[in-house]
């Protein structure tokens, strides 16, 4: 019935385990202030691609 009311049981589960704070914190930033924290973080992606073969 809870799922007939625009509540699915499976997104309740999940919900208890995603950070809200981090979701209000990001929303508050500009869609340019987004997309550079998504470029440092590809860029950290990277870094850490290139530590890992060195080490191999």
């Amino acid at each position: 019935m809870n799922h007939l009311l625009g509540r699915d049981p499976v997104i309740e589960v999940y919900k208890k385990d995603v950070d809200r704070t981090l979701i209000r914190k990001n929303l508050k930033l500009s869609p340019e202030e987004r997309l550079q924290n998504a470029m440092e973080l590809q860029r950290f992606a990277q870094e850490l691609r290139k530590a890992g073969r060195r080490k191999k």
